[in-house]
């Protein structure tokens, strides 16, 4: 009987399986940390669950959080695809925002319907420039992507705390933040779209940046699965030798994906800004650009991956508050730890169950090839 070579793991498993067993591991890990420190991990995960999707203000917060994880997730795994791996999703977010606020100071005595189109595209462009100078410092002068993208999100910090305390602070205040926009620069909330067709919902920011969020997931999957750019995307991700002798140019590509990857991380402030906060103020992105690589590596950077990743961590955000305060013991730090170990599962270790998971596949390969033989 001929030898049965070995099989990769079916794209079910791959993009299904695997990310439910290391989410169940980490839980698994997270359930023992609670145990230690004198709490029910049975009851930290209904606490948990219930403050995720307990009820419609549950839902709307966990909607929202991820909202943000959808914008950064994309822009991380756009650049995946590239070959690149973008840190920088933080800081192109914070300056994205500077650009969406922007709008929203100056033009938002005009109407919402003028202001949205202008707020994108000044979110868009501001992020996507942000993320210019790595991706040609990368693509002409060799620059690793990772360390300049890291840099400029320290870059980025520094001048947004400067402009917003220094030349954007309302007059006559200790708080850095800017003074409020106008009515028409505010999203509309999902509570007011939904009573308008006599659906009931509790008021919170999730607004209509969510469907935007969705839209992009769509647009992505379609750029990059279904156009010629997007292939020449994937072609020079996986491999710039090959690229090159089809004719694509992998510095081009690079510059190309990463201003994409800028442009979609850029579009967080019309979820933070526009959605909820209606002002600029200091360190609004809140780790949203972090959270995004994580996003992005579990949801195999496919944008559907993404979509479900980036609830998952809306659910972690907003679960882990609600955690916090009614288990005073589990407080924020460990919530952190719970996010962490969720990532370090899905990302650093998701091959820890990857070989086990192919050698039952090929086990199972096998014996199907030895029972056709004794037929």
């Amino acid at each position: 009987m001929s030898a049965v070579p070995s099989m990769k793991l079916p794209r079910w498993v791959e993009l299904g399986m695997l990310p439910v067993i290391n989410l169940a591991a980490a839980l698994v890990v997270s359930g023992l940390v609670v145990r230690w420190i004198g709490e029910s991990p049975w009851a930290a995960l209904k606490l948990m669950t219930d403050g995720a999707f307990g009820s419609q203000e549950a839902i709307g917060y966990t909607l929202y959080y991820a909202t943000n994880f959808i914008f950064t997730g994309l822009a991380v795994a756009v650049a995946y695809h590239a070959g690149l791996f973008n840190i920088g999703a933080e800081g192109q977010a914070y300056i994205g925002g500077l650009g969406t606020g922007l709008v929203g100071l100056w033009l938002g005595h005009w109407p919402f319907w003028a202001v949205l189109p202008a707020a994108v595209a000044a979110g868009a462009v501001f992020g996507a420039a942000w993320a210019f100078i790595p991706a040609w410092l990368q693509a002409r002068r060799g620059s690793h992507i990772v360390i300049t993208t890291i840099m400029f999100n320290f870059i980025a910090s520094a001048l947004m705390t400067y402009l917003v305390v220094n030349v954007l602070i309302k007059p006559g205040q200790q708080s850095p933040e800017t003074r409020e926009f106008a009515a028409g620069a505010s999203m509309p909330g999902m509570h007011a779209m939904l009573g308008k067709i006599g659906v009931p919902f509790t008021a919170t920011p999730l607004n209509l940046a969510f469907f935007l969020a969705l839209g992009l997931a769509a647009l992505v999957w379609v750029f990059l699965w279904r156009t010629r750019w997007g292939y020449a995307v994937r072609v020079a991700g996986l491999n710039p030798a090959a690229a090159v002798y089809a004719g694509i140019s992998p510095a081009r590509v690079t510059v190309g994906a990463m201003l994409l990857s800028g442009a979609l991380a850029g579009l967080l402030g019309l979820n933070e800004l526009m959605g909820s906060q209606h002002r600029i103020l200091l360190d609004f992105p809140g780790g949203a650009g972090f959270v995004g690589i994580a996003v992005a590596l579990m949801g195999r950077n496919h944008p559907l991956g993404i979509l479900a990743a980036a609830v998952l961590f809306g659910a972690l955000a907003q679960g882990g508050s609600q955690l916090s305060f009614d288990m005073p013991r589990v407080n924020r730090d460990m919530v952190v730890v719970i996010q962490g170990l969720v990532i370090l599962f899905c990302g650093a270790l998701e091959n820890v169950f990857r070989k086990p998971l192919e050698a039952v596949f090929n086990f199972g390969s096998r014996l199907a090839a030895r029972g056709k033989t004794d037929r």
